[in-house]
């Protein structure tokens, strides 16, 4: 058997290969990071070919070309993360470091560790997760885009944002199409307010909820000279929302077709829908990278962080908020939307309340315990099943 190590770098890697009696066979050839290199690695791996074992660190993006060529050939590939490489590489009293020792090191690591194969739907999690962090930023744009709306409206109308249970509803937007400041709705039609609110709202509001704009506006001391610039600021921002958010349905529905490309259990969790599924299997990868639930729950940054100093431990924990803020984002989703959709996560999370904990601690302990059936489920390969 023999055991292949790459260093992954930006502009080339460096290749070691090794027999199963550790000895060098070939002692960090470098190749440069384009077609011609990586048929120099196939040339120097041909005659291996059927017995070795490559891994190659995930160091930034600079493996996925290589990755996508050596599945090309078949090879039998392990991504490793470079932290594993560098406890291990820690066993070298000598201490040093260059990029030949580093892809002899992870010809070692492959040789002694036996990390298992990567799985074959790896292309589809990098996928989803290109996908799913694209998404949240998307989403963290419209916030961006509605909140400016209001800061606005705090300036012109502040009476405004009482009006609807929501500013952003299909009635309200239409509303902002048509006028912003209190001046302007004071001035309006009620009429033609009544009919733009009837038609936008599906019949369900009317002359009554007019009357209340009307009767708020005409009351209200919002400033009116800055008319003509708010009135292009906020078709601007109601625009960009609209497109924000057909491109965020255009992601939905692609990362629906992809998770239905693989197999997986996680949306069998109540509470955990198509979108937020998608964000957890791709932040979490490989599952096998975690022997235990306690690294997994260190990696999500939802351990407690202790501060203790002498004699002095504090009373209060707060989550370490370490590792992946991605996979963080989305267990808390999954974690409000398990309160309405999961009795029994519901009960856990009153429990905790009723102990008197606050609302963050609580949905914290709701975070560590959905992520344990998800670890489970993972790590089991099998639908979840409620007790």
């Amino acid at each position: 058997m023999y055991y292949c190590g790459i260093d992954v770098a930006k502009r080339g890697h460096v290749v070691s290969v090794i027999d199963d009696t550790g000895k060098v066979l070939n002692h960090g050839v470098p190749i440069s990071n384009d077609r011609i290199g990586f048929q120099q690695l196939a040339d120097l791996l041909e005659p291996y070919r059927g017995g070795i074992r490559i891994g190659l660190e995930a160091t930034g993006h600079y493996w996925l070309a290589l990755y996508d060529y050596l599945c090309h050939l078949e090879y039998d590939l392990s991504v490793i993360n470079p932290l594993q490489v560098k406890a291990f590489r820690k066993m070298d009293i000598r201490k040093r470091k260059t990029d030949r020792l580093d892809s002899v090191a992870i010809s070692e690591f492959m040789r002694f560790a036996n990390p298992g194969s990567t799985p074959a739907d790896l292309p589809v999690i990098i996928q989803l997760k290109e996908l799913t962090r694209f998404r949240f930023h998307l989403v963290q744009q419209i916030g961006d885009c509605k909140r400016k709306i209001i800061s606005i409206l705090d300036r012109v109308f502040p009476e405004y944002e009482q009006l609807f249970s929501n500013v952003f509803l299909v009635s309200s937007r239409q509303l902002l199409h048509h006028a912003v400041t209190a001046d302007e709705f004071a001035a309006f039609d009620l009429n033609e307010l009544a009919q733009i609110l009837h038609t936008a709202s599906r019949h369900r509001l009317g002359i009554d909820k007019a009357r209340e704009i009307h009767l708020k506006a005409s009351q209200s001391v919002g400033v009116s000279f800055l008319t003509d610039a708010i009135h292009t600021e906020i078709q601007c921002l109601l625009q960009l929302i609209e497109l924000l958010e057909q491109q965020r349905s255009q992601v939905d529905a692609k990362v629906e077709q992809l998770m239905n490309s693989i197999p997986h259990h996680i949306i069998t969790i109540p509470g955990i829908g198509q979108v937020t599924g998608a964000m957890l299997l791709a932040e979490i990868g490989n599952i096998n990278r975690f022997p235990a639930l306690e690294q997994l729950v260190a990696y999500a940054g939802i351990d407690a962080s202790v501060f203790k100093t002498g004699q002095f431990e504090g009373d209060e924990t707060h989550m370490s908020k370490r590792g992946s803020h991605y996979l963080r984002y989305a267990l808390w989703q999954a974690a409000t939307a398990s309160l309405l959709h999961n009795p029994e996560l519901k009960q856990y999370y009153d429990k905790k309340r009723a102990e008197g904990k606050q609302h963050g601690v609580a949905m914290g302990a709701v975070c560590h315990k959905l992520l344990s059936r998800i670890f489970v489920i993972m790590k089991e390969q099998r639908p979840y099943v409620t007790h």
